[in-house]
């Protein structure tokens, strides 16, 4: 099996030709794309007998040290994942909602901890959430003193990410044009739209529209519909589906589903094989 980093540095296109995010999704075995979940914590045994391809996992709540700064929690995930075969899709921010990148003292040495234990652990992206106080819009309007801010603090360690082969994944509810002011004025390969179905279409956007808008500037995807199963809510997925095919996205796509029935389990291999026969890669 050929690594991404592997990839990257013997492929004749290399990142000038490809682009980041196209040859990280090009490395991915097999080509095809993987379903992660974020339903599980650290117990990557329990997410590997549910089916995922992956799991993304929090970096713990806030602090001067994050919990994934800590050499023993890294270890023993890795640990983990050598024992199940299971990889570490993503690493998710979630105290950002509450402590915003664009105003937080600490979000850039955050953000650092988080990409260098990403690195260690062979993720390939962070989710970094604008939600809550960390939003970026005002009605529809970007929130400029805050992007302003985001915008310098994200570059700050887009080179980290970039050296680390880690992806960050920016989520929100702003628009996919909105997305793309902010990721072109970052201007680096290693910052992305982390792109989410259900809260797209939850603010009211054209997903498939809005899929195609952002080729090419999509990092990782997260799939939900509100409290039903995939293919049962009111997501049109069939065009969802085009949508990605059509932009040839080739990475992950994570769960962050409802459990209608209570069992985690059950709940996401179900939603996981719908997606492994809705993209034809079952």
């Amino acid at each position: 099996m050929i690594d991404r980093r592997h990839f990257i540095r013997t492929s004749g296109l290399g990142l000038a030709g490809l682009g980041f995010l196209q040859a990280l999704q090009a490395a991915a075995p097999n080509a095809k794309i993987r379903v992660g979940a974020r339903h599980f914590g650290d117990n990557l045994k329990a997410a590997r007998e549910a089916g995922m391809d992956g799991a993304e996992l929090g970096v713990g709540g806030p602090a001067d040290s994050l919990k994934v700064a800590d050499a023993a929690w890294r270890q023993k995930i890795k640990d983990q994942s050598r024992q199940t075969g299971l990889p570490v899709c993503s690493l998710s921010m979630d105290l950002l909602n509450g402590n915003p990148v664009a105003t937080e003292a600490r979000a850039v040495a955050w953000l650092s901890q988080t990409i260098a234990a990403a690195g260690e652990l062979g993720a390939a992206g962070i989710l970094v959430p604008f939600f809550g106080n960390g939003n970026l819009l005002q009605g529809r309007e970007l929130k400029r003193a805050a992007v302003d801010s985001v915008v310098a603090r994200v570059k700050e360690v887009a080179p980290q990410a970039q050296k680390a082969k880690v992806c960050l994944g920016l989520e929100n509810t702003c628009s996919a044009a909105q997305n793309l002011q902010i990721l072109d004025r970052i201007a680096s390969e290693a910052v992305a739209c982390y792109y989410d179905i259900g809260n797209s279409t939850g603010n009211g956007y054209d997903v498939p529209a809005e899929i195609r808008q952002l080729k090419g500037r999509i990092g990782l995807v997260h799939f939900k519909d509100g409290s039903s199963y995939l293919g049962e809510g009111k997501i049109n997925m069939k065009a969802v589906a085009e949508a990605l095919a059509e932009i040839r996205y080739e990475g992950w796509i994570i769960l962050e589903t409802s459990c209608p029935s209570k069992d985690t389990a059950a709940d996401c291999r179900r939603n996981a094989d719908f997606i492994r026969r809705l993209l034809g890669t079952a």
